[in-house]
């Protein structure tokens, strides 16, 4: 079955609401207009129920279907921007200076409001659609915050299901796969702690630039030489901070960065060796190193036999040769996480063609993906809760 007929005539109406969510981005929980946006979009639309304040800022509409009780499914779209200066040029761009929808949200958002009025003006199912909108994706961990607020429980969610864009997939085309599809984060500090003095005269001090140098070179060996190359392991510094003058050299110096999985047991030992090399470099030249290790978002797993009914319905909508179950797991991180290991689900991405990159100044969701994801929505709904 292609494209749905009423997805296709909602086009020019859900992009004018992704274009306005687009001059407007929020940040992690402060999405304050967003969801105000959006709830009153569900109301207007006749939702049975619209609940705000769900994980601080979260909003979630119930529709229930004509043809009796039954099951309740959860679609999940999150709200949040980015902080980065908008450089599209597009007259659509943020009015906000210094944020910007960079990763799609505001794609997202549209289209899963577009399926809430199409399934509100249809209830051609049994049981019940929980259409769900997520704050602070982007670091701040709102799916987990919603999860822990009791909204599976709340509106009896059996299963759950994501989506995101994603940039080089044509439009019209879907990915998935079975199992880990995008990794576990980490966050890391590390503090060296030398004896600073006169750059004319290293001999007198203990350098923590040079240790933090090695300290770096080192951690690459984590991924390179620790873990089976089989596996998926990424360690990246992304900041280094130490000194103030050309002729001193400091005290101190501050690393930070990030360890991306697929599994716990690699997230352990990446963990483990990220201690030793920082402990074992700074003792061998006489400093200390003091690590700081802050697991965040999970992986993202999907359920094989929800990924096998995810992937069916977008055949139906895209055709089998456009859409793929064996897509690579991304290292990238997505709280979905959360939802997926509160209940059985399966996360899939959907086409945004040739366009800059997730998390680019550059990036714009594009538009034509519209009718592909609404579509995706209400066929998952009505094919799951099917009388």
């Amino acid at each position: 079955m292609p494209i749905v007929n009423r997805a296709a005539e909602l086009h020019d109406e859900i992009r004018e609401w992704r274009r306005e969510l687009h001059r407007k981005p929020e940040i992690l929980f402060d999405v304050h207009e967003t969801a105000a946006f959006v709830s009153a979009k569900l109301r207007e639309f006749g939702c049975d129920e619209v609940v705000t304040g769900i994980g601080r800022t979260g909003v979630v509409g119930l529709i229930r279907g004509s043809k009796g009780d039954g099951p309740c499914i959860g679609l999940r779209a999150d709200m949040d921007a980015l902080p980065l200066h908008e450089a599209t040029g597009k007259p659509y761009a943020s009015t906000i200076p210094g944020q910007m929808h960079a990763c799609g949200h505001d794609g997202h958002t549209a289209m899963l409001l577009g399926a809430a009025k199409y399934l509100a003006e249809t209830r051609n199912f049994v049981g019940s659609v929980a259409v769900i909108f997520q704050p602070a994706e982007e670091g701040g961990g709102g799916g987990n915050e919603m999860v822990k607020d009791g909204m599976m429980e709340r509106f009896g969610i059996a299963r759950v299901f994501g989506m995101h864009n994603l940039p080089g997939l044509p439009v019209g085309h879907f990915a998935i796969r079975s199992g880990p599809i995008m990794a576990s984060t980490a966050e890391f500090t590390v503090e060296v702690r030398g004896r600073g003095g006169h750059a004319a005269m290293p001999h007198k001090t203990v350098d923590p630039i040079v240790i933090a140098a090695q300290i770096v070179l080192g951690l690459q060996t984590i991924a390179a030489r620790s873990a089976d190359p089989l596996e998926s392991v990424v360690v990246s510094v992304t900041k280094i901070h130490g000194g103030e003058a050309y002729n001193v050299i400091p005290d101190t110096v501050q690393l930070a960065g990030t360890i991306r999985t697929l599994k716990k047991e690699m997230a352990s030992l990446a963990s483990e060796r990220l201690r030793a090399i920082c402990d074992g470099v700074a003792e061998a030249h006489g400093a200390d190193a003091t690590v700081s290790y802050d697991p965040n978002y999970p992986v993202t797993v999907n359920d094989p036999a929800e990924t096998e009914f995810a992937a069916a319905v977008a055949r139906e909508i895209a055709g089998a040769a456009n859409v793929s179950t064996d897509a690579p797991p991304m290292m990238a991180g997505e709280d979905f996480s959360y939802m997926l290991q509160a209940r059985p689900g399966a996360f899939i991405f959907l086409g945004n063609g040739d366009s800059a990159n997730l998390h680019n100044p550059a990036y714009d969701f594009n538009d034509e993906a519209i009718p592909h994801g609404v579509s995706y929505w209400v066929r998952l709904a009505e094919t799951a809760l099917a009388a």
